[in-house]
């Protein structure tokens, strides 16, 4: 085990990391803020992925391809939130639950039509497809650039709910939307204004995965469900938390499956090791987000209420 594989996996779990922060911001937003239970956040982050790809098919520009994925997104969560989740904010989580899930069986169904079964391939643009030095490894130039994209977006996220008047209102308004509202502020536009972003968000996550990971249908729930660990663990409404989770996070999942059937070969046979190393290694984050609901409900980061 050399110190290049270790910094490359360490590097390789920082960039998941910062693409499960994408995803976690938009939903902590949504879920932390609004109070509302959104599983259809994957499709979204599926559309992202499809609407780029479509979109790089017909250009073969990657910056053309992001600008449809942002848009795209942003017009379908609006809609969204205007036809149907808008609807249900006085509602139990229950009913957002069975809502959302109606939502993300219909936008498979929906891509499963329009693009297909076959998955689609959005190629590593050419300006990135070499590599950096880093640390004194060769690394993707294209996985740094996602973990720099997370990076601005993160210092992006932070300045807007913490030095914007925009940032003010949202945190005032998952607080008490009747007063807020009673100052004159559309609370029904900033609702509007919060889903679009989140779903911008989703998109953005989306694109940025498309050269590395097929573009296919359902592949929304799989990391919808860790980034659901990413928000319990960094804290409910916490953007920051969201972002510390998420590196954390990612690390530990990628870490884990890289090195831990590999440690266990030195402490049982090899083929209990085989058997015992990648279901152990898919487990971590689970047994992390209960060891920090155990020592921490609210989370190792909890928002601010106040």
């Amino acid at each position: 085990m050399s110190l290049s594989l270790i910094l490359s996996q360490l590097l390789n779990g920082l960039q998941f990391g910062v693409l499960l922060f994408l995803l976690a911001a938009g939903l902590t937003l949504v879920f932390g803020i609004m109070s509302f239970v959104n599983l259809a956040h994957g499709s979204l982050y599926m559309l992202g992925a499809y609407f780029a790809a479509t979109a790089y098919n017909h250009t073969e520009s990657f910056t053309f391809a992001v600008v449809a994925a942002l848009a795209g997104c942003i017009v379908v969560g609006m809609l969204l939130e205007r036809i149907a989740v808008s609807r249900l904010y006085g509602r139990d989580h229950l009913d957002h639950v069975l809502a959302t899930f109606g939502m993300m069986m219909f936008f498979n169904e929906m891509a499963r039509i329009i693009w297909g079964v076959q998955p689609y391939f959005l190629p590593v643009p050419e300006m990135l497809s070499g590599t950096v030095d880093l640390l004194g490894i060769s690394y993707p130039a294209y996985r740094f650039a996602i973990i720099v994209v997370g990076l601005i977006v993160a210092v992006g996220a932070h300045l807007l709910m913490h030095k914007t008047r925009l940032g003010m209102l949202i945190r005032a308004g998952s607080v008490n939307p009747q007063m807020v509202g009673a100052l004159g502020v559309n609370i029904k536009l900033l609702n509007a204004f919060l889903f679009g972003l989140g779903a911008a968000l989703a998109g953005l996550a989306g694109v940025m995965s498309g050269p590395i990971l097929s573009v296919q249908v359902g592949m929304g729930e799989p990391v919808l469900i860790t980034t659901l660990v990413v928000i319990v663990i960094g804290g409910i409404g916490s953007v920051s938390g969201a972002f510390y989770a998420a590196l954390i996070v990612g690390i530990v999942d990628t870490m884990g499956r890289a090195f831990l059937p590999t440690l266990l070969r030195d402490m049982m046979s090899r083929e209990a090791a085989n058997a015992a190393g990648p279901a152990l290694a898919s487990m971590l984050i689970y047994i992390l987000m209960a060891v920090v609901l155990a020592l921490r409900p609210q989370g190792l980061f909890p928002a601010r209420r106040t």
